[in-house]
């Protein structure tokens, strides 16, 4: 009876050797199982990230609040801009969802066979594992990144008035190139964003699934696994925000300082900024709604990719 905690870890058995022709159809497998799992995601929890972006974009020296809570900013943007405004710069992730997750589990698994030295896993390796499928991950979303959080950040604009994904991605190359002056702007950021996230995701949800219950008991297993991957995806959340916050703010509307540069560039250097202008708490702005998308994330994505991935292994060995 084929053994469900292997799931994504199926490397739990580090003895396992590795068939070239199977890690092809391993990865082939990951890169459908993943990318299911990424539009699932993408298409119910989007709303949110739209929030909390703009939660995270407001405020700065002498800048106005807007929203004031959760709910107000749901219900100002439906008033003003419409239920769709809910949608705006969905494309970008939906793109880059499939690769993104294919990169995620992939290089996870690999990172992991490479740290292990042959030997059991242990926390530590599944999360330097993670934190360097995060850092891989990172370079690779940046760009989609950068155009989702343009988009996001354009209030009082209806979605069917808005500039299209790529016209918006041209423009941006126009101005700024393909470096971090342009596309790329924030690329530090979102390194430390997708990696601390990964490492506490990977590293919370492997080594506590060595204390699930039997998968026989099909309930409590799936219970376990999706309470599991909500508390991963809530902790990696609370710790990452800091990286959240600073890249918002480098990635949109350009915030001029009295030299009339940039001022938000890199990610720990904006963070003292947002530090010493709006106090330690502005790090942890649109905490609410990002817990509220990726706690749920966090288990969706687990198990969507875990459930699909097993399916594939078993039509197609």
């Amino acid at each position: 009876m084929k053994d469900n905690h292997q799931d994504v870890g199926e490397s739990f058995k580090p003895e396992q050797k590795i068939n070239p022709g199977t890690t092809y159809k391993r990865m082939m497998q990951q890169f459908v199982a993943g990318g299911s799992a990424g539009l699932v995601e993408i298409c119910l929890m989007h709303p949110l990230d739209v929030v909390k972006t703009r939660f995270q974009l407001q405020g700065g020296a002498g800048g106005a609040v807007q929203y004031k809570s959760v709910g107000h900013c749901f219900s100002t943007m439906y008033r003003t801009e419409g239920f769709m405004s809910f949608y705006k710069g969905i494309l970008p992730p939906i793109l880059a969802e499939t690769p993104k997750r294919a990169v995620k589990f992939f290089c996870f698994e690999r990172y992991k066979e490479i740290l292990s030295f042959g030997s059991e896993p242990t926390w530590l390796v599944f999360a330097m594992a993670g934190l360097c499928s995060g850092l891989t991950e990172g370079i690779i979303i940046n760009p989609f990144e950068r155009i989702k959080v343009q988009l996001q950040s354009e209030k009082d604009v209806r979605l069917k008035d808005q500039e299209s994904t790529f016209r918006k991605a041209s423009k941006i190359i126009k101005e700024g190139g393909l470096g971090t002056n342009g596309i790329n702007r924030g690329l530090t950021a979102t390194l430390g964003r997708h990696g601390v996230w990964n490492c506490v995701y990977f590293g919370l949800f492997h080594e506590m699934m060595k204390y699930a219950p039997d998968p026989q008991l099909a309930t409590r297993y799936t219970c376990y696994k999706l309470g599991l991957g909500f508390t991963a995806g809530t902790l990696a959340s609370i710790a990452n925000i800091p990286y959240d916050v600073a890249k918002s703010r480098i990635q949109g509307p350009a915030v001029l300082n009295d030299k009339g540069q940039l001022k938000y560039r890199g990610a720990h250097s904006s963070m003292m900024i947002i530090v010493r202008e709006e106090g330690f708490l502005a790090l942890y702005r649109g905490l609410l709604p990002k817990l509220m998308r990726l706690g749920p994330s966090g288990a969706i994505m687990m198990y969507v990719y875990q459930s699909l991935s097993e399916l594939l292994a078993e039509k197609f060995p």
